[in-house]
């Protein structure tokens, strides 16, 4: 049976009609399509069906399945009662409520009978509660949910049988066409076809218990308690006129801390309804054979094998706090039913299937993995201001964003505008920002972008272009790509060095032009070296891969290459990092010289000085490997000689991997500690990116995907942050930046595609005050351009026929 379901992160601004991101392709009132008996090579539709698991997705996949055709056999095995449950409350979305609408309107029109509505989320925290509105929920009992399931599968002819086992799947699948497998988190199915399926299943560090409470709750309510014994919280919501749905969680340390691993279920339950005794009103907590359990992310490399296909949490789940376990698994059957209709082969069906939900699926645990760790991490921010706090809570998963809610409840969003400190219609991303003795006067970066465009490292013509025109869009700070040291530690011939008076003098010119040009802006220096990824081939001629000739030796914290077909690097010795720090100082001082505002030393990316910090590229046994304290001695060595030289009323910066994405790399308990030291030298910022340390990495790409790493480093070590890692609206920075999750965000293919990025966020939210100022000569540019016509008079009768 699917877990617990919550909501708050999930949920989008309604609409009525066409519902994006739901399956349409069942149309309400279409009639079931005739289609032909499963033959032995599997090249027509499936007529005998065994459904395992009598869940909600199993149900309605059941249910679907018959009524598109009333000739199907249809069988569905639950090992449970029919009123057997382990859960209170459900909550659909308007966009599952849209998909379920259109396939079946008798089960939607039932849905609606039993509904519950509320539009609020209240978040209390330190006695004090914040409403936000507009949010539009929908939610019923899970036991009426299921009735309703019931009853529409007897209707149709489903042989439902209760209180028994499934056969095992693979004898399902000899004597019948399609075996559906909704049998939940703990699948057997998938157990069964583990070498096939390849699932990971992996436990957070959360306890959570689900509970009901006699009373209705008048909006989803996040309630916070600091205790002796640590952070917990609840979070609640209606189910019904007179019920509500209770789930209190905490970290596992926490949990063992208060007592619970040795309470017995009343006591525990006793407990929580004293902890949580102001959201209750004093009133009592139940149970339905609730106990404390940690959840458990599901991903499958595949979703079928033969004629066997996994449906709902046995194919994926996801936190219950963003609330899609039940949507997600309404929605997979909404598409299975629709693929087998519409592929002429099982085959293509199933395959047809995963790949329709597949990246939908992967996006929504993503949402889920972000807001289950800011619950797992939620200590770090009780100490936030309370507004700020709410709105930190609201945009968790990335999903609620700051236009979004601002639209849904703007009084709210003001008010925590207004706690941050912006002035009346400035949106966060334009609050200037200071580092050391320069102040920025918005959040934008424009991020180090290589362009490998240089001759012998002297950046010409095309720097100063790409540049200047950058830095005339608008940004608080536009960096210049990873800047070399030296000859050899060039990526690639086409790399820009500072490593020579020439050198310095070219970027001069281009400095001078942006402090002329686009008064306002600052230009930072990115200094590097390449260490073992070095004497590589332009970017666009095969990234990574050495040069057909003209190669140059490399040095590296150990000789390891970066990939098979690398060139080998040779260890350091003392003497050469001694050398090394000078080729950095000297490079630093020229950058200066150069009118650069700001440095940023490059510690990330698997280059010269992040391969001294990751374990997988640090195999020395001397002093300068081994532990993280011994990996961090020669970056520190680096930064505070950088720092002597470099002017001391301009800031510096340091760019780290916050995790190698590899099994034994960097973690993020590390990068806390890495960025803590380079803090404690004298950084000023920590740039926070991940990955690109070793070849093999598996990263987990998706929006703000990095975004978590920066926001961790910024409450624990205490530090400013910028952001990176697919950042790509004006609405990310608002609500990053906002949320406290970081002070900087840096933008870099946003702004390939559009040198004016920040000055066209200022338009698109009618924005003209100090934070961006349009250069005079573009002025007339500041109003987006007129399109076709969109004022065609509306119609103003409908006539019925």
């Amino acid at each position: 049976m699917a877990g617990p379901v919550t909501m708050a992160a999930n949920v989008g601004t309604p609409t009525k009609g066409a519902r994006d991101g739901v399956d349409l392709r069942l149309r309400r009132g279409a009639r079931p399509a005739t289609i032909n008996p499963q033959s032995s090579d599997g090249t027509s539709h499936p007529l005998h069906i065994a459904v395992i698991g009598g869940g909600p997705g199993g149900l309605y996949a059941a249910a679907l399945l018959k009524r598109l055709n009333a000739d199907r056999e249809v069988t569905l095995w639950e090992r449970n009662a029919p009123d057997d449950t382990f859960g209170f409350g459900v909550v659909l979305s308007d966009e599952t409520l849209g998909g379920i609408e259109n396939a079946d309107p008798v089960v939607y029109e039932a849905l609606e009978r039993a509904f519950v509505r509320w539009d609020d989320i209240d978040i209390v925290h330190r006695n004090t509660r914040h409403t936000a509105g507009g949010h539009r929920f929908a939610a019923l009992g899970r036991k009426k949910l299921l009735q309703i399931l019931h009853e529409r599968c007897r209707s149709l002819g489903v042989d439902l049988r209760f209180r028994t086992e499934a056969p095992p799947a693979e004898r399902l699948a000899e004597e019948y066409d399609l075996v559906v497998a909704a049998d939940g988190v703990h699948s057997t199915t998938r157990e069964a076809y583990a070498h096939v399926f390849r699932p990971q299943v992996v436990s957070h560090r959360c306890r959570y218990i689900w509970l009901a409470a006699d009373f209705a709750f008048d909006a989803f309510r996040f309630e916070i308690a600091e205790t002796e014994h640590g952070v917990m919280q609840l979070h609640g919501y209606p189910y019904a006129a007179d019920a509500s749905t209770v789930i209190v969680e905490m970290r596992e340390e926490v949990w063992r801390a208060a007592g619970f691993e040795e309470m017995a279920e009343q006591e525990s339950i006793e407990r929580c309804a004293k902890i949580f005794a102001d959201a209750l009103g004093g009133r009592p907590l139940r149970s339905n054979k609730s106990a404390w359990t940690t959840f458990r992310t599901v991903v499958n490399e595949r979703w079928s094998h033969g004629n066997v296909v996994l449906l709902g949490d046995a194919a994926h789940t996801a936190h219950f706090s963003i609330g899609s376990g039940t949507k997600l698994a309404v929605e997979d059957a909404l598409a299975l039913a629709a693929c087998l209709e519409e592929q002429p082969s099982l085959d293509r069906a199933l395959a047809a299937y995963e790949e329709e939900r597949r990246p939908v699926v992967a996006s929504t645990q993503r949402a889920a993995r972000a807001s289950l760790e800011w619950f797992e991490n939620l200590a770090l921010y009780v100490g936030r201001p309370p507004r700020r706090f709410a709105f930190n809570l609201l945009t968790r998963s990335r999903r609620v964003t700051h236009d979004n809610l601002r639209l849904r409840d703007a009084r709210f969003t003001e008010a925590v505008e207004r706690e941050f400190g912006c002035p009346p219609g400035t949106p966060p991303m334009f609050t200037p920002f200071r580092l050391r003795g320069l102040t920025l006067r918005n959040r934008v970066v424009v991020s180090p972008m290589d362009m490998y465009s240089a001759t012998d490292g002297l950046p010409g013509d095309f720097h100063l272009v790409h540049l200047g025109s950058r830095a005339l869009g608008g940004a608080g700070l536009v960096m210049t790509e990873m800047v070399c040291v030296s000859p050899e530690g060039r990526i690639t011939p086409g790399c820009t060095g500072l490593y020579t008076g020439r050198q310095g003098e070219a970027w001069r010119r281009i400095t001078e032009f942006v402090h002329t040009r686009a008064p306002g802006t600052a230009i930072g220096v990115q200094l590097g070296h390449s260490g073992r990824k070095g004497s590589t081939r332009l970017m666009w001629e095969g990234m990574d891969e050495p040069l057909p000739d003209g190669n140059w030796p490399l040095v590296a914290a150990s000789p390891l290459p970066y990939k098979p077909g690398s060139q080998t690097p040779r260890e350091l010795s003392r003497a050469q990092l001694t050398d090394l720090r000078e080729q950095f100082t000297s490079a630093a001082g020229r950058a200066a010289r150069a009118g650069f505002d700001l440095l940023e030393l490059h510690c990330a990316h698997g280059y010269l000085l992040s391969g001294f910090l990751s374990p997988l590229t640090n195999r020395r046994t001397d002093a300068y490997g081994g532990s993280l304290e011994k990996r961090l001695r020669f970056p520190l060595e680096v930064f505070d000689a950088v720092r002597r030289v470099w002017p001391q009323e301009r800031p510096m910066t340091v760019r780290i991997s916050a995790t190698d994405w590899a099994e034994g790399g960097t973690t993020a308990e590390d990068a806390v500690e890495i960025a803590g030291a380079f803090a404690a030298h004298g950084a000023d910022a920590i740039d926070v990116s991940t990955g690109q340390v070793v070849a093999e990495e598996t990263p987990e790409f998706g929006r703000s995907y990095q975004t978590p790493f920066a926001d961790r480093i910024r409450h624990e070590v205490g530090i400013p942050v910028i952001s990176v890692g697919a950042i790509s609206s004006w609405d990310d920075v608002n609500s990053l930046i906002l949320a406290g999750r970081a002070d900087l965000c840096a933008l870099a293919r946003p702004h390939l595609y559009d040198p004016h990025w920040t000055l066209h966020a200022a338009a698109e939210q009618g924005y003209d005050g100090p934070g961006v100022v349009w250069p005079a000569p573009y002025r007339a540019g500041s109003r987006p351009p007129r399109t076709g016509r969109t004022d065609a008079p509306k119609p103003r009768l409908s006539l019925g026929s």
